[in-house]
C-alpha cells in the first residue's frame, strides 16, 4: 500500500486546523482536504465573531493572553471564570444529559489550549462589544465570556490557516471527502472528488472534522422534526453532515442530542445560508432588553430567563413554532444604547414608530401582525414590570414582570419613550448537537463502543457535549481542544 501521508484532515475550521497544527508538531506529514472552495474556507469557524469561553481565575491570565494596557486593565472588571464555574454551565444548560467525560476534558484543556493557541501566534482581544456593559465608569464583563480571537472567526481561521502553512501541512481547496477507505480493521485513507474526478488517498490515520448537518435541510427534517427545513442557515452552505454518514456507514456510534441544535434569532430577511460579507451580524441578540412577540401579539419566551450567553442558543428553536416562523423583538428609546452593533448594519429588518399604537399598525399593515392583540401585550406587560427594582444590564437584576401568561424574571423595561423600534426575527440553524462518539482522546468509536483503528474526529460532529442547549463561545473552544486532541493522538497512531 503507498502511504502518501501520516494524518489525513477532512474539514479546514477551528477544529480541523487546530488538528493539523498538532499532527504537523509532532513531526507527521499532513493533508488537510477542504470542501468549499478557498474563497469560503473555514467552516462555521469564519462565520463567528470568534468568542472563546475558557476557565480563567483572574486578571492575569488574560493579560498573557491579551496584552492588556494599563488603561484596559483599570477601567475593566474581567471577574474570574473558574472551572467549577464552567462545569456548572455545562451541566446546568444542558439538563445534565452533556457527557461527563468529554466536559471534563474540555474544561481542564480549555485555558491550557487558549494558551496554546496564543503560543502558536493567535492574538486575543477582550469582548468589549459583546459581553461588556459600561456602569460607574468601568466594563464589566458577565456571562463567562471574555475574550475573542482578533478578527474575529476570520481572522482566527486565516491565522490558523497560515500557522498550518508555516508548520509544512499542505491543504487542497474544493476537494470533498466522500468516503473512507476502510479494511474492516483499519481505516487507511479517505475518497476525494477533486477536479471533477475521484480518486484515493493513503493515509496512517483520518481526523474528521466536517461539521454537523446543519445546511442539509433532508436530515434536518428527518432528525429536528417538521419544520426544520425552512430554518435559515447561520453558516457554511457546505455542512451536510457528510462526515457523519461516511463514519456510520463503516460501523461508527451515533451519539448525543439528534433532535436538537444550537439555533438563534436570525433576521427574518437573511439569505438561505451564511453571508461572508455580512458574518454574523444577522444575529439579533439584544433581546432580553425587549419584549419578543409571534404575529398573534403576544410573547411566549422569557426573554429574562437568564443572561443571554445561556438562552440565545435554544430561543431559536421558539421562534420557528410561532406562525410563519416569525417573531418581533420590541424596545423602545430607553434601552437602544444597549443594543449590539448588529442592529444597526444595512440588511436589516425594521420597524420604527413613535407610539405603540402607530408602531402596531404598521406591523399588522405590512407584516400581518394582530394589532389589538399586540396594543393589549404591551399595555399589560407595562402594568406587571417591577419599577421598584434597579435595573442592571451585567447581572441577573431581579426586575421582573410577574402576574403575566410568560412572566419576565430581569431586564423588564416599561415600552413607554419613543421612538419604538420593532426587529423581524425567525429562526437561524447554527450547528447540529448529535454526531459521533469519541473517547477523551478523540478516537471514534464504533457501535460496540470499541475504538474505530485509524480514525478520529473533532469540532461541531463530534455528539456528547451539548444537549437542548448551549453556553456561548463553547464552540470553538471544543473545536481547539478535541482538533488539538484528535491532531495529536492521530499522529501517535
Amino acid at each position: 500500500m503507498n502511504i502518501e501521508y501520516d494524518v489525513c484532515i477532512a474539514g479546514a475550521g477551528n477544529a480541523a486546523l487546530c488538528a493539523a497544527i498538532s499532527a504537523a508538531d509532532k513531526g507527521a506529514r499532513v493533508l488537510v482536504l477542504e470542501r468549499a472552495p478557498q474563497s469560503e474556507n473555514g467552516g462555521n469557524s469564519r462565520f463567528t465573531a470568534g468568542g472563546f469561553r475558557f476557565a480563567y481565575d483572574g486578571v492575569d491570565d488574560l493579560q498573557a493572553l491579551c496584552d492588556l494596557s494599563a488603561s484596559e486593565i483599570e477601567t475593566s472588571e474581567f471577574g474570574s471564570y473558574t472551572e467549577s464555574q464552567f462545569f456548572d454551565d455545562m451541566f446546568r444548560v444542558t439538563e445534565f444529559r452533556c457527557d461527563p467525560d468529554l466536559v471534563e476534558v474540555l474544561i481542564r484543556n480549555s485555558l491550557p489550549t487558549i494558551r496554546w493557541l496564543h503560543d502558536r501566534g493567535v492574538r486575543f482581544v477582550p469582548m468589549y462589544g459583546r459581553q461588556a456593559f459600561k456602569t460607574d465608569g468601568k466594563f464589566r464583563f458577565w456571562g463567562g465570556l471574555s475574550i475573542e480571537a482578533r478578527g474575529g472567526g476570520p481572522g482566527l481561521v486565516d491565522t490558523e490557516t497560515e500557522i498550518a502553512k508555516q508548520a509544512g501541512v499542505e491543504i487542497r481547496y474544493a476537494a470533498k471527502v466522500t468516503g473512507l477507505l476502510y479494511d474492516a480493521e483499519r481505516v487507511e485513507g479517505v475518497i476525494v472528488r477533486e477536479n471533477g474526478k475521484i480518486r484515493e488517498i493513503r493515509s496512517r490515520s483520518v481526523v474528521l472534522a466536517t461539521g454537523g448537518f446543519e445546511a442539509n435541510p433532508e436530515m434536518r427534517s428527518r432528525y429536528l422534526g417538521r419544520g426544520w427545513e425552512l430554518a435559515k442557515v447561520r453558516g457554511t452552505r457546505f455542512n451536510t453532515g457528510t462526515g457523519i454518514r461516511m463514519a456510520i456507514d463503516i460501523g461508527a456510534a451515533p451519539y448525543g442530542n439528534w433532535s436538537s441544535c444550537h439555533a438563534v434569532a436570525w433576521d427574518l430577511n437573511a439569505p438561505e445560508f451564511g453571508d461572508l460579507s455580512v458574518g454574523d451580524q444577522f444575529q439579533k441578540h439584544s433581546y432580553p432588553f425587549s419584549i419578543v412577540v409571534n404575529l398573534d401579539g403576544e410573547r411566549f419566551l422569557d426573554e429574562g430567563a437568564d443572561l443571554r450567553n445561556y438562552t440565545y442558543a435554544k430561543y431559536g428553536r421558539r421562534i420557528l413554532e410561532q406562525s410563519n416562523q416569525t417573531a418581533w423583538q420590541i424596545f423602545d428609546a430607553k434601552v437602544q444604547h444597549l443594543l449590539r452593533d448588529e442592529y444597526r448594519i444595512r440588511q436589516i429588518t425594521k420597524v420604527s414608530a413613535n407610539s405603540i399604537e402607530e408602531l402596531a399598525e404598521l406591523l399588522s399593515r405590512e407584516h400581518g401582525m394582530n394589532r389589538d392583540q399586540f396594543v393589549r401585550t404591551v399595555t399589560a406587560f407595562n402594568a406587571a414590570v417591577r419599577t421598584d427594582i434597579p435595573f442592571d444590564p451585567t447581572v441577573k437584576d431581579g426586575r421582573s414582570a410577574n402576574g403575566l401568561t410568560v412572566d419576565k424574571s430581569n431586564w423588564a423595561m416599561t415600552l413607554d419613550t419613543p421612538p419604538f423600534e420593532a426587529y423581524g426575527v425567525t429562526c437561524g440553524i447554527t450547528f447540529t448537537f448529535g454526531g459521533l462518539r469519541v473517547t477523551p482522546n478523540a478516537e471514534v468509536l464504533d457501535e460496540d463502543l470499541e475504538p474505530i483503528a485509524g480514525l478520529f474526529a473533532a469540532g461541531e460532529l463530534v455528539g456528547g457535549l451539548f444537549y437542548h442547549n448551549y453556553p456561548g463561545g463553547t464552540g470553538l473552544m471544543s473545536g481547539a481542544v478535541f482538533g488539538r486532541i484528535a491532531g495529536v493522538a492521530a499522529a501517535e497512531y
